[in-house]
Protein backbone atom coordinates (compact mmCIF):
# COMPACT_ATOMS: atom_id res chain seq x y z
CA UNK A 1 0.00 0.00 0.00
CA UNK A 2 0.93 3.69 -0.81
CA UNK A 3 2.00 5.49 2.38
CA UNK A 4 0.04 8.82 3.58
CA UNK A 5 2.01 11.45 5.57
CA UNK A 6 -0.84 13.92 7.39
CA UNK A 7 0.19 16.74 9.32
CA UNK A 8 -1.59 15.35 12.68
CA UNK A 9 -4.05 12.93 13.23
CA UNK A 10 -7.23 12.39 11.14
CA UNK A 11 -10.42 14.90 12.27
CA UNK A 12 -13.96 14.10 11.66
CA UNK A 13 -15.05 15.25 8.21
CA UNK A 14 -11.71 13.89 7.01
CA UNK A 15 -11.58 10.41 4.34
CA UNK A 16 -9.44 8.01 6.13
CA UNK A 17 -6.86 6.16 3.41
CA UNK A 18 -7.09 2.60 2.57
CA UNK A 19 -5.09 0.37 4.74
CA UNK A 20 -4.17 -3.46 4.22
CA UNK A 21 -2.63 -5.60 6.72
CA UNK A 22 -1.85 -9.30 7.71
CA UNK A 23 -5.18 -10.42 9.82
CA UNK A 24 -4.07 -12.27 13.28
CA UNK A 25 -7.35 -13.55 13.91
CA UNK A 26 -8.11 -15.06 11.07
CA UNK A 27 -6.25 -15.88 7.90
CA UNK A 28 -5.96 -13.29 5.05
CA UNK A 29 -5.44 -9.58 4.63
CA UNK A 30 -7.50 -7.33 6.36
CA UNK A 31 -9.30 -4.32 4.52
CA UNK A 32 -10.90 -0.70 5.25
CA UNK A 33 -12.17 -0.96 2.12
CA UNK A 34 -13.51 -3.89 2.28
CA UNK A 35 -16.10 -1.74 4.96
CA UNK A 36 -16.88 0.71 3.14
CA UNK A 37 -20.90 0.63 1.79
CA UNK A 38 -21.50 -1.60 3.61
CA UNK A 39 -21.06 -0.81 7.32
CA UNK A 40 -19.45 1.76 10.03
CA UNK A 41 -16.15 0.55 11.89
CA UNK A 42 -14.21 1.72 14.53
CA UNK A 43 -10.21 1.36 13.81
CA UNK A 44 -8.08 0.96 16.88
CA UNK A 45 -4.70 1.93 16.25
CA UNK A 46 -2.37 0.75 19.30
CA UNK A 47 0.97 0.57 20.06
CA UNK A 48 2.05 -3.07 20.02
CA UNK A 49 1.43 -5.95 22.86
CA UNK A 50 4.33 -5.12 24.60
CA UNK A 51 2.64 -2.18 26.05
CA UNK A 52 0.57 -2.89 29.10
CA UNK A 53 -1.06 -0.18 29.22
CA UNK A 54 -2.34 -0.75 25.04
CA UNK A 55 -2.97 -4.67 26.19
CA UNK A 56 -6.11 -2.84 28.39
CA UNK A 57 -7.20 -0.95 25.93
CA UNK A 58 -7.75 -3.58 23.66
CA UNK A 59 -9.61 -5.78 25.76
CA UNK A 60 -11.67 -2.71 26.71
CA UNK A 61 -12.43 -2.25 23.12
CA UNK A 62 -13.01 -6.23 22.68
CA UNK A 63 -15.92 -5.84 25.33
CA UNK A 64 -17.92 -3.41 23.52
CA UNK A 65 -17.74 -5.59 20.14
CA UNK A 66 -21.10 -7.14 20.69
CA UNK A 67 -22.31 -3.73 21.81
CA UNK A 68 -20.81 -2.29 18.86
CA UNK A 69 -22.40 -4.89 16.30
CA UNK A 70 -25.80 -4.60 17.55
CA UNK A 71 -25.57 -1.34 16.30
CA UNK A 72 -23.89 -2.61 12.81
CA UNK A 73 -20.77 -0.75 13.33
CA UNK A 74 -17.51 -3.87 12.95
CA UNK A 75 -14.34 -2.89 15.15
CA UNK A 76 -11.12 -3.55 13.76
CA UNK A 77 -7.49 -3.92 16.39
CA UNK A 78 -4.03 -3.11 14.82
CA UNK A 79 -1.13 -4.08 16.58
CA UNK A 80 2.35 -2.74 16.76
CA UNK A 81 3.54 -6.73 17.01
CA UNK A 82 4.92 -8.81 14.53
CA UNK A 83 1.96 -11.40 13.18
CA UNK A 84 3.68 -14.33 14.80
CA UNK A 85 4.34 -13.06 18.12
CA UNK A 86 0.79 -11.39 18.31
CA UNK A 87 -1.46 -15.06 16.92
CA UNK A 88 0.81 -16.63 19.38
CA UNK A 89 -0.33 -14.23 22.41
CA UNK A 90 -4.30 -14.16 21.33
CA UNK A 91 -3.96 -18.10 21.34
CA UNK A 92 -3.25 -17.84 25.16
CA UNK A 93 -5.54 -14.80 25.60
CA UNK A 94 -8.14 -14.92 23.48
CA UNK A 95 -10.67 -11.96 22.72
CA UNK A 96 -14.29 -13.51 21.69
CA UNK A 97 -15.30 -12.04 17.71
CA UNK A 98 -12.09 -9.84 18.12
CA UNK A 99 -10.62 -8.50 14.51
CA UNK A 100 -7.27 -7.97 14.88
CA UNK A 101 -4.24 -7.32 12.37
CA UNK A 102 -0.15 -6.79 12.76
CA UNK A 103 1.54 -3.72 11.56
CA UNK A 104 4.76 -3.65 12.77
CA UNK A 105 6.22 -1.31 10.37
CA UNK A 106 3.36 1.17 11.48
CA UNK A 107 2.09 2.12 8.42
CA UNK A 108 -1.46 2.19 9.80
CA UNK A 109 -0.09 4.69 12.14
CA UNK A 110 1.09 7.22 10.07
CA UNK A 111 -1.39 6.99 7.75
CA UNK A 112 -3.80 8.08 10.04
CA UNK A 113 -1.74 11.22 11.73
CA UNK A 114 -0.49 9.68 14.69
CA UNK A 115 2.79 10.57 15.69
CA UNK A 116 5.87 8.30 16.80
CA UNK A 117 7.34 10.48 20.16
CA UNK A 118 11.20 10.89 19.84
CA UNK A 119 12.68 10.40 23.44
CA UNK A 120 15.18 13.17 24.63
CA UNK A 121 16.44 13.82 28.13
CA UNK A 122 15.12 17.30 28.42
CA UNK A 123 13.85 18.64 25.29
CA UNK A 124 10.20 18.65 24.98
CA UNK A 125 8.24 19.32 21.55
CA UNK A 126 4.78 17.85 22.02
CA UNK A 127 4.07 15.67 19.90
CA UNK A 128 6.85 15.26 18.13
CA UNK A 129 9.70 15.17 21.20
CA UNK A 130 9.36 14.32 25.05
CA UNK A 131 11.98 14.81 27.10
CA UNK A 132 12.12 12.21 30.29
CA UNK A 133 12.16 14.46 32.45
CA UNK A 134 8.38 14.95 31.37
CA UNK A 135 7.61 11.31 31.37
CA UNK A 136 8.85 10.30 34.50
CA UNK A 137 6.76 13.16 36.37
CA UNK A 138 3.27 11.66 34.48
CA UNK A 139 1.88 10.34 36.98
CA UNK A 140 -0.33 6.91 35.86
CA UNK A 141 -3.32 5.56 37.74
CA UNK A 142 -5.18 2.77 37.64
CA UNK A 143 -6.60 1.75 40.67
CA UNK A 144 -6.72 -1.75 41.26
CA UNK A 145 -4.04 -2.62 39.19
CA UNK A 146 -1.63 -0.31 40.61
CA UNK A 147 -0.33 0.38 44.03
CA UNK A 148 -0.68 3.51 43.40
CA UNK A 149 0.01 6.87 41.35
CA UNK A 150 3.43 6.34 39.41
CA UNK A 151 5.40 7.07 36.43
CA UNK A 152 5.03 5.25 33.36
CA UNK A 153 8.28 3.23 33.38
CA UNK A 154 7.79 2.43 36.81
CA UNK A 155 4.07 1.44 36.10
CA UNK A 156 4.31 -0.35 32.65
CA UNK A 157 7.03 -2.82 34.69
CA UNK A 158 4.44 -3.34 37.93
CA UNK A 159 2.15 -4.05 35.26
CA UNK A 160 4.16 -6.50 32.85
CA UNK A 161 5.24 -8.53 36.10
CA UNK A 162 1.10 -9.22 37.20
CA UNK A 163 0.30 -10.18 33.36
CA UNK A 164 3.05 -11.89 33.62
CA UNK A 165 4.11 -10.80 29.94
CA UNK A 166 7.49 -12.16 28.92
CA UNK A 167 9.14 -9.06 26.58
CA UNK A 168 10.50 -11.41 23.26
CA UNK A 169 12.66 -10.81 20.94
CA UNK A 170 9.76 -9.35 18.49
CA UNK A 171 8.57 -7.33 21.47
CA UNK A 172 11.80 -5.58 22.40
CA UNK A 173 12.43 -5.22 18.57
CA UNK A 174 8.97 -3.49 18.48
CA UNK A 175 9.68 -1.58 21.49
CA UNK A 176 13.12 -0.59 20.61
CA UNK A 177 11.62 2.14 17.59
CA UNK A 178 7.83 2.19 18.58
CA UNK A 179 7.32 2.83 22.39
CA UNK A 180 6.89 6.38 21.48
CA UNK A 181 3.71 5.20 19.53
CA UNK A 182 0.85 7.23 20.23
CA UNK A 183 -2.08 5.72 19.85
CA UNK A 184 -5.59 6.65 18.82
CA UNK A 185 -9.40 4.95 18.07
CA UNK A 186 -11.31 6.64 15.07
CA UNK A 187 -14.72 6.13 14.12
CA UNK A 188 -15.44 5.54 10.51
CA UNK A 189 -18.86 6.01 8.79
CA UNK A 190 -19.89 3.47 6.45
CA UNK A 191 -18.53 5.83 3.81
CA UNK A 192 -14.94 6.07 4.87
CA UNK A 193 -15.56 9.54 6.71
CA UNK A 194 -14.06 9.94 10.21
CA UNK A 195 -16.96 11.03 12.64
CA UNK A 196 -15.43 10.84 15.91
CA UNK A 197 -12.12 10.23 17.27
CA UNK A 198 -9.73 9.90 20.72
CA UNK A 199 -5.97 10.14 20.68
CA UNK A 200 -3.07 10.90 22.69
CA UNK A 201 -2.05 13.99 20.90
CA UNK A 202 -4.12 16.34 22.65
CA UNK A 203 -3.49 18.39 25.48
CA UNK A 204 0.16 18.19 25.55
CA UNK A 205 0.64 14.26 27.04
CA UNK A 206 -2.11 14.71 28.73
CA UNK A 207 -3.96 11.97 27.15
CA UNK A 208 -1.08 9.61 27.48
CA UNK A 209 -2.46 5.89 28.74
CA UNK A 210 -5.85 7.18 29.09
CA UNK A 211 -9.15 5.92 26.91
CA UNK A 212 -12.49 7.13 26.55
CA UNK A 213 -15.19 6.12 28.21
CA UNK A 214 -17.45 3.50 27.11
CA UNK A 215 -20.50 5.60 27.41
CA UNK A 216 -18.53 8.01 25.04
CA UNK A 217 -17.55 5.79 22.84
CA UNK A 218 -21.00 3.89 21.89
CA UNK A 219 -22.95 7.29 22.15
CA UNK A 220 -20.40 7.95 19.18
CA UNK A 221 -21.59 4.94 17.61
CA UNK A 222 -24.98 5.23 17.90
CA UNK A 223 -24.65 8.58 16.04
CA UNK A 224 -22.63 6.88 13.25
CA UNK A 225 -25.20 4.27 13.01
CA UNK A 226 -28.21 6.36 13.39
Amino acid sequence: MSEHHVDGPLQPGDRAPNIVLDAITREGKVALEDFRGHSPILVGLFRGLHCPFCRRHIAAQAQLDAALRDKGVESLTVVNTPIDRARLYFRYHPLPNLLAASDPQRVSHRAFGLPNLEFTEKETDWPRKVGMDVVMSMQVELPGELSGPMNRVAASEQLNNKDGYEMMEADQSMAATGNGQLFGQFLLDREGIVRWTFTEVPEGGRRMFGMPSPQELMSAASQVAG
